[in-house]
C-alpha cells in the first residue's frame, strides 16, 4: 500500500512516534509552534488530511471512517505498530475514531478544540456547496474570525494572515468533502470505548467547538482530563503555543520518562 497522505517528519528516528492531525482548512503547518518542543522527545509526524495540503483529493463526500482508515494505512506503510496521537478540530475527530476503532494503534491521545458531534448537518452541507461553487475565499473571513480571539488578531496580524493563507490554499473539493464528513459524524456513542489515556483541551473563547463540547468528550471517555485555556479561540495551539506545547509533551511522556 502507498499512503495518500502528505507527511512532514521531525525528531529522532528511534523516538516514539507522535502523529499530529490538523484542523479543517489547514495543514500540518499549523503545528509549527509545537514542533521544537515535541521533536526533542518524539518522532513527530504531521499529516495533511485527505483533500488538504499536498495529500490526495479523492472524490467526495468523505466520512470519518475514510479519514481514519487513511491514517491507519499510513501507519502500516511506515511499519509503525502504534503511535501517540494529537488532533485539533477535524484532527481530533479522527483521533477519537482511531482510539475507538483501532485502540491497539493509539498509545496516548490528546483532543484539542474538537467535538464528538456538531449538529445540525444542513449548515455543513451548505458550506460545502458554497465552497464548491465559489472557492474558499467566500468563507475565509468568517472562518478565520472564529480561529482567534479579537485581541490576538489585532496583536498578531501576520500570524492570522498566514493561517488564512492555509485556508484559501485548500482545494475546494477536499474542503467540501471534509465538511460532509463532519455533517454525518456522531462519535458520542463511541466515546466510552476509548480506553487510552486522554487529554482534552478546550479554548475558553472558542465559538466553533465551545468548552461544553470538550466537557462532553471528557465525561464520555473514561479517565479523560479536561484543561480549559484562557484567551484561546479555535486554533488554541497557535494562540497559546507555549501552554499547548507543554501540555502535550507532559501528556505524551510516559510516566517513567519524566
Amino acid at each position: 500500500m502507498t499512503s495518500r497522505l502528505h507527511l512532514t517528519v521531525d525528531g529522532p528516528a528511534a523516538a516514539p512516534v507522535l502523529l499530529l492531525g490538523s484542523s479543517l482548512g489547514t495543514t500540518g503547518a499549523m503545528w509549527e509552534p509545537q514542533v521544537p518542543v515535541l521533536a526533542e522527545r518524539f518522532r513527530v509526524i504531521r499529516y495533511d488530511h485527505l483533500g488538504h495540503g499536498r495529500s490526495a483529493v479523492p472524490a467526495g463526500p468523505y466520512t470519518l471512517d475514510l479519514l481514519g482508515r487513511e491514517v491507519l494505512r499510513t501507519l502500516d506503510d511506515l511499519a509503525v505498530p502504534w503511535a501517540h496521537y494529537a488532533g485539533l478540530s477535524l484532527g481530533g475527530m479522527v483521533g477519537m475514531w482511531l482510539a475507538a476503532h483501532a485502540p491497539e494503534r493509539v498509545r496516548r491521545l490528546a483532543l484539542l478544540c474538537t467535538s464528538a458531534w456538531l449538529p445540525p448537518p444542513a449548515p455543513w452541507r451548505e458550506r460545502a456547496a458554497t465552497v464548491r461553487a465559489g472557492g474558499l475565499s467566500t468563507i475565509a473571513d468568517a472562518v478565520v474570525a472564529r480561529w482567534f480571539t479579537p485581541a490576538f488578531a489585532v496583536a498578531h496580524p501576520d500570524v492570522v494572515a498566514g493561517c488564512r493563507n492555509l485556508l484559501t490554499a485548500t482545494l475546494p473539493a477536499g474542503y467540501a468533502a471534509c465538511c460532509e464528513a463532519i455533517a454525518a459524524m456522531d462519535l458520542r456513542p463511541e466515546l466510552g470505548r476509548i480506553g487510552t489515556p486522554t487529554l482534552v483541551v478546550a479554548g475558553a473563547d472558542d465559538p466553533a467547538t465551545p468548552v461544553a463540547h470538550g466537557r462532553e468528550i471528557a465525561r464520555g471517555i473514561p479517565g479523560a482530563r479536561l484543561v480549559v485555556l484562557d484567551a484561546a479561540a479555535h486554533l488554541a495551539n497557535v494562540e497559546q503555543a507555549g501552554q499547548v506545547g507543554r501540555l502535550l509533551r507532559e501528556h505524551f511522556e510516559e510516566p517513567g520518562d519524566r
